[in-house]
């Protein structure tokens, strides 16, 4: 996108949200005869440990309530990056969150995240998995932004995704449920019900099933590519015996496959484009068509339980979160592109990845209003993973001759020179244990200072071997095997690391609804081992220096509130994820994903949201990012300088705006109306490859509009996602002589449909 263009979108932007306000000044001049109805609900969150004003704590935080989220419409819990610029996902090599440009997207086993994604309190660090499958039942959700640790449980470097579920509440009876169904074959279906189970106790269980078809195909097959189907469930048990113990007891289950594989954009061999012409495949940015002899596919399953106990001690509260997850990610992703009596690659490319975790973490927070706050607390996480993957390539002769003969020999990608095995086996385990804490000095009225602290214990290994998978269930004959490459001098690695790092945040109330604040934090991550290509390759530690100023505001009675903020993280021996290649055993290479240290990275820019209630049932809202992510020192095997290169999947400016509105009839009868609007300028998603694997900037508009019958407990309405269809990919990749290959986004394209909610 010009320069041209990209400010005239970020224009455009503003001025909506401008436009959309200018009415609302008059009105909001007469604040002094603002009722409580009329004013912004209060934002409540637990950033730091303790319930509490979102106005109130020193941090830039970016929240949605499940309400609001259901209004978009979106689905899925990476979809959250079309609601809070700033936060972004790559689903590419390994699959994680990015905020303010930065993440980890690294398939190595011993690589942290960036990122942690927390639901009620649990780290979700299963590789692979997001910990949360299907939206529903969602009280809140709040992006923590920059490096956190010194509260919580897992440290990040980058920020952390904290999902609220709703509680079960005593004493109420009550049962809500939606379908939706629309274009595309698209379901989505989800009930929550609140059980009371005598004084003390209730009982909440929620499900979902939601799907939708890809808009893709394999010709081949004659099968969609792109498909996905999800459906799972959560039930929480709360008792309350007393008003100073409560236990809440969870356990969850999800499901998701999907058909979503990458498809052929330009850079085949003319033969293979030839082929797949020939068949009615024309690659290009916007085609999501493949005529691969196998169908791609992932299966991921995740469940778990987890034990909360709160206690008061006198004015302090005590809080126990155990928990135990678990994970199962199959994937199945060949890589021909072409039926396999033409032409192939990698016909075969499964992996199977099972892990379990175990985590206990235990907090005491002191009571708030004294001269010292404080809260201190201990962690401990062991999550184990073992995967199993096999590559099996022909080099690109066909599989099958003209009589249907089968190639004798494959090349075991996965296995190793001079040992039995055509398949690698990985089992890594990742420790970490910690001690955490914060004290809260006010030293007047108006003015406070935070002082937190954080030392991390890491034990991080991973082992490299090699078994044999019978090739008659996977290929369906027998077939000789040669390595491609030789064994990793070490097929065993451990690396510990002991860190100790802090925050300190000064803020200032100047009003009781004006506050300033400014934060100076440190974070770090730890090292790890990697095997790429069987070569044994370990990593250094990661550290990041922050710095953060803002200011929080309301006005008018509480129905205009404003917050910026400034930010840059400065930060040491980046673990990225770049492509390099490797022997093909045919005497070519393949691209394989290497992770390794940068040495230096800045992330800056500025950050603001705005929300306005100018009137009962009307809100209006809005935010804008602007962030400015370059690597700063990183030359690759001395060959490859890719120092002053803009971090992958990182849009300098990513913006939100948003319209709600809700009236109530004399006669009972409601209107409800949304609209939102999510805009990204251009990013790439390869390290220092602009050119090819650009992503233009794009803008995406949701619409819903429904009826509520009298008492409300019924809604029906229409909903459009992607209402003007703009189109935009989600990844590209070069993939050795397969050339550029990417991957298509469902939310790429325009879905119509329709919905009833009911409440009782």
């Amino acid at each position: 996108m010009s320069a041209f263009h990209r400010t005239r979108t970020i224009h455009l932007l503003s001025t909506f949200m401008a436009g959309a306000l200018m009415p609302c000044w008059a009105t909001t001049a007469r604040a002094e005869e603002v009722g409580a109805d009329d004013a912004l609900p209060e934002i409540t969150v637990t950033a730091e440990r303790r319930a509490e004003s979102s106005q109130k704590v020193p941090l830039a935080i970016q929240s949605i309530d499940g309400e609001a989220l259901a209004k978009t419409g979106y689905t899925s819990v990476t979809d959250l990056q079309y609601t809070m610029p700033g936060v972004q996902y790559d689903p590419t090599q390994g699959a994680a969150f990015q905020i303010r440009g930065v993440g980890s997207t690294s398939f190595d086993f011993s690589n942290a995240k960036s990122v942690s994604v927390v639901v009620d309190d649990v780290v979700m660090d299963g590789q692979r998995a997001n910990g949360l499958t299907g939206l529903v039942d969602i009280q809140r959700i709040d992006v923590l932004m920059g490096p956190q640790g010194t509260l919580f449980g897992k440290n990040a470097t980058s920020g952390v995704i904290a999902v609220s579920t709703v509680k079960p509440k005593l004493d109420e009876w009550s049962l809500r449920a939606s379908a939706s169904f629309g274009e595309h074959d698209e379901r989505i279906l989800n009930a929550t019900a609140n059980v009371p189970l005598g004084p003390i106790a209730a009982l909440r269980i929620s499900g979902f099933d939601q799907a939708f078809d890809g808009f893709g195909r394999n010709v081949t097959l004659d099968r969609k590519v792109g498909s996905q189907h999800e459906y799972g469930g959560r039930a929480k048990l709360y008792l309350e015996p007393s008003d100073s113990f409560n236990l809440t007891l969870s356990g969850d289950y999800a499901y998701h496959w999907d058909s979503s594989v990458r498809t052929p954009v330009s850079g085949q061999p003319a033969a293979v484009t030839a082929i797949l012409n020939e068949l009615g495949v024309y690659p290009g940015p916007k085609s999501a068509d493949t005529a691969d002899s196998s169908f791609g596919e992932i299966i991921t399953e995740e469940w778990g339980t987890s034990l909360r106990a709160s206690a008061k001690i006198g004015d302090h509260d005590l809080t126990s979160i155990t928990a135990y997850r678990a994970t199962r990610y199959d994937n199945s992703t060949p890589a021909s592109l072409t039926p396999y009596d033409r032409y192939a690659y990698i016909p075969f490319n499964l992996g199977e990845l099972d892990t379990d975790k175990f985590s206990q973490e235990i907090h005491l927070a002191s009571p708030t209003g004294g001269f010292v706050e404080y809260l201190v607390g201990a962690f401990y996480n062991r999550l184990h993973a073992r995967q199993t993957q096999l590559q099996w390539s022909t080099g690109g002769a066909p599989l099958y001759d003209a009589n249907g003969t089968p190639l004798p020999t494959l090349i075991a990608l996965t296995g190793a020179i001079g040992r039995p095995g055509n398949a690698s086996l990985f089992d890594s385990v990742n420790e970490t244990m910690a001690v955490f804490g914060q004290l809260k000095f006010n030293l007047t009225p108006q003015f406070s200072v935070a002082l937190g602290g954080r030392y991390t214990h890491d034990n991080n290994s991973q082992s490299l071997d090699y078994v044999t998978i019978h090739p008659l269930k996977v290929a369906g004959y027998n077939p000789n095997f040669v390595a491609s490459s030789a064994a990793p001098a070490f097929d065993f690695g451990r690396v510990k690391g002991d860190n100790f790092s802090f925050r300190i945040a000064p803020q200032y109330q100047l009003a009781d609804n004006l506050m300033v604040y400014a934060s100076y934090s440190t974070g770090y991550k730890p090292a790890g081992i990697a095997f790429v290509g069987n070569k044994y390759a370990p990593y250094e530690d990661e550290t990041v220096k922050a710095w953060e100023a803002g200011i929080k505001s309301e006005w008018f009675g509480r129905r205009l509130r404003l917050n910026l903020d400034v930010f840059r993280s400065d930060f040491k021996d980046f673990q990225a994820t770049i492509l390099t290649n490797i022997p093909d055993g045919a005497g070519g290479t393949i691209n394989a994903t290497v992770i390794g240290n940068a040495g230096g990275l800045r992330t800056q820019g500025v950050e603001g949201n705005l929300v306005v209630q100018p009137m009962r049932g009307l809100q209006l809202s809005g935010a804008l990012t602007y962030t400015d992510a370059k690597f700063t020192d990183y030359v690759y095997n001395a060959t490859t300088n890719y120092t002053g290169s803009r971090l992958t999947n990182s849009p300098e400016w990513s913006g939100t705006a948003a319209i709600d509105y809700d009236h109530e009839f004399g006669s009972g009868m409601g209107l409800r109306a949304h609209a939102d609007y999510a805009y990204r300028s251009e990013y790439w998603t390869v390290v220092g490859q602009p050119d090819y694997s650009n992503v233009p900037g794009y803008g995406l508009v949701n619409a819903r509009l429904s009826v509520t019958l009298p008492d409300r407990k019924v809604e029906v309405g229409v909903y459009a996602r992607n209402l003007f269809d703009k189109y935009f990919s989600t990844g590209w990749q070069q993939y050795g002589v397969l050339g550029l290959l990417h991957y298509t986004s469902p939310n790429a394209r325009h879905t119509v449909g329709g919905f009833v909610n009911v409440n009782f």
